[in-house]
């Protein structure tokens, strides 16, 4: 692990620590940047309505997300996290490749998930679920379209155990075609049953070597409960990603579990830090963890979040909830 100091425009220095993402990877931030809500006019974050005001427009969402793209370059971020259906995230992050043509920064996506909201913030539903070939096929195609070799990471998006995706033998062997021709693989996880999902996707092998390289998993610390599965992928060589760090802002300032004279509110004063820095510190601590997501959806939020890299985490209270009534809450969160 190295690191190389950088800065976010009128901000404080930073440095941002780089490491291989998984075995062989390419050389990237240990803080990414998540582009989930980003790229859609309506998402499950705490205070989105202060974020974006009544705005909705796809142009004012370009404008907003190249601002913090910009930012998020300056302070020497180079992971940038996109899926299919992230609304237009991956084309946001197109059009930013190339107006400032960086040969550095890598780009992971998700197939599986296609988005339908019609970019309509009061949609009835936002994305449908398909983890079928032909979805891998077109989407694979779409996101290559569009991201090109900066495209380095390609995830089943929210495989489960009753999806099929992990047992569609057919499947794999396509996977394994573009993992031959260099592209990574991985898996990202939501759910109670995370822990189980990455165990079997870990036995998945084709033509002799493993499928899969990498998974992105929900770990905050309201929800710890996948870590021992991860700390396994990580021993086997994966690249380790985690996301909702601050659990869709229940661990910020705003959130209800960050907010100040709240545990985790209190120890962020005593550090002299910010609830979202403290949280994102902690997942950045553990051992097993390659890369934490920071979903920014403003610079200002970037530059609180940026503030992890390099935080010293001090002992801190229990917060962890049950999965399933963790998992309960997440899904009962309105899309704003």
């Amino acid at each position: 692990m190295s690191t190389r100091p950088s800065a976010v425009p009128g901000s404080i220095v930073i440095k941002v620590q780089t490491v291989s993402l998984g075995r062989g990877g390419p050389s990237v931030s240990r803080i990414g940047l998540g582009m989930a809500a980003l790229g859609r006019p309506a998402y499950i974050t705490t205070g989105r309505a202060a974020d974006f005001g009544e705005d909705r427009s796809e142009g004012a969402f370009r404008r907003r997300s190249w601002e913090v793209l910009d930012a998020a370059y300056a302070a020497g971020i180079r992971y940038l996290d996109c899926a299919r259906s992230y609304g237009s995230a991956e084309a946001f992050v197109a059009g930013w490749l190339a107006r400032i043509r960086p040969d550095d920064v890598v780009v992971g996506s998700k197939w599986g998930y296609t988005y339908v909201g019609g970019w309509d913030p009061a949609a009835a539903v936002h994305e449908v679920k398909d983890h079928s070939l032909t979805t891998f096929e077109r989407q694979h195609a779409e996101s290559r379209a569009l991201l090109g070799t900066h495209l380095r990471l390609y995830q089943v998006h929210s495989a489960t155990l009753d999806s099929g995706v992990l047992e569609n033998r057919v499947l794999h062997e396509t996977l394994a075609r573009q993992r031959d021709l260099g592209l990574g693989l991985g898996i990202t996880t939501s759910g109670p049953s995370q822990a189980d999902t990455i165990r079997r996707a870990l036995e998945i092998r084709s033509g002799g070597e493993p499928l899969f390289g990498a998974v992105q998993a929900t770990w905050n610390l309201l929800e710890p409960s996948v870590e021992p599965a991860l700390a396994e992928a990580a021993q086997a060589g994966w690249a380790v990603i985690v996301k909702e760090a601050v659990a869709n802002g229940r661990l910020t300032a705003r959130g209800d579990a960050g907010t100040p004279g709240s545990a985790l509110g209190d120890a962020a004063e005593a550090a002299g830090t910010s609830s979202d820095a403290l949280a994102i510190a902690a997942a950045l601590a553990r051992p097993w963890a390659s890369v934490v997501l920071s979903g920014a959806a403003t610079v200002d939020q970037l530059q609180s979040n940026l503030r992890a890299d390099g935080l010293r985490v001090p002992a801190l209270p229990d917060l962890a909830e049950r999965p399933v009534d963790y998992w309960g809450r997440r899904s009962r969160r309105a899309w704003l």
